[in-house]
């Protein structure tokens, strides 16, 4: 009887014993610590949560699989990094380091999984060398350098079809931009400009002009269809779209390779130049130039330029 009142009272001493040995993890565990076996100590942890598009992904994490799939918060982590693997099928994997720091939550919600490409088109039906996407009209135009040839499709690849010829004479790097309604294209390098008309009854209109001038850096289309503004590395100048026109100069640069753009929803146009200031240094600027029909009646000023060479000669 007394040997089964001493186990008895050993037991609940026991069990006293654990309850206040345990007492700390216990508190520490509810209060969101945790016994770091690195330090010897309690540490304040931290959590990751993980949203994915499209959701239902795996999460592996140091190479582990968790149990629950994305959406997920992963609880009691010291702080730290966390090498993360998500996962799902079909999808290509996200990986990434991730550093978790006590008492935060570290959210990973902009995941998206993109598809595996399981199907590629292929769009051109001839060989080329370069493209663009007129997004606004639906189209594709491809350049073949090596045979000299512009064709169109729409956006699916389809009425795949020759469009025009690019001169033979200009050579080297070249630049191509279209006229607001897509009837003309405009070819230019350092020394040459071309202007290709590409609808079928029109191509005997294309002509080339050599440049034996300033060197040409950029070229814009007027909204008109049918002026040109040029940018070259003396001026800034505008000429017709037409095969004997006389360029008319805007504004005489100073710097000789300078940056410009071209807005043409407002036909203004944006370039460096530079300017000596009176510190007797030069220095680049910003220079706006508006070229409105409000501002500028281009086709007067080239008669007007026609007429005084004509009395010249």
């Amino acid at each position: 009887m007394h040997s089964e009142q001493r186990i008895r009272a050993g037991l609940f001493y026991l069990s006293i014993f654990i309850f206040f040995a345990g007492l700390p993890f216990i508190l520490s565990f509810s209060l969101g610590y945790k016994f770091d076996p690195r330090t010897f100590k309690f540490t304040k942890t931290g959590l990751i949560f993980i949203k994915t598009q499209p959701m239902g992904a795996s999460v592996y994490m140091n190479r582990k699989l968790l149990n629950d799939k994305t959406p997920l918060t992963i609880r009691e982590l010291l702080p730290g990094s966390y090498y993360l693997s998500v996962e799902l099928e079909k999808y290509f994997p996200w990986r990434g380091e991730v550093h978790v720091e006590a008492g935060k939550v570290t959210r990973l919600e902009r995941i998206i999984l993109f598809p595996l490409l399981s199907d590629v088109m292929h769009l051109n039906k001839e060989k080329i060398s370069s493209f663009w996407v007129d997004e606004k009209k639906g189209k594709i135009y491809y350049i073949n350098e090596a045979e000299k040839l512009v064709y169109i499709s729409n956006l699916e690849g389809d009425n795949f079809e020759e469009i025009g010829t690019i001169p033979s004479a200009i050579q080297g790097e070249k630049k191509y931009t279209l006229s607001p309604d897509r009837e003309k294209m405009l070819c230019f390098g350092p020394s040459h400009m071309a202007v290709l008309y590409l609808k079928k009854e029109e191509r005997g209109n294309s002509f080339i002009l050599e440049y034996s001038g300033p060197k040409i850096i950029n070229a814009f289309w007027y909204s008109d269809n049918y002026h040109i503004i040029l940018v070259t590395d003396k001026d800034i100048e505008v000429r017709e779209a037409a095969k004997y026109s006389l360029p008319v100069i805007l504004v005489k640069l100073n710097k000789e390779n300078t940056q410009s753009y071209y807005d043409e929803n407002r036909d203004t146009i944006y370039f460096i130049d530079s300017q000596k200031a009176s510190d007797n240094r030069s220095y680049d600027n910003v220079y706006k130039l508006e070229l409105g029909s409000k501002f500028f009646q281009f086709q007067d000023l080239i008669k007007r330029k026609s007429i005084e060479k004509t009395e010249q000669n």
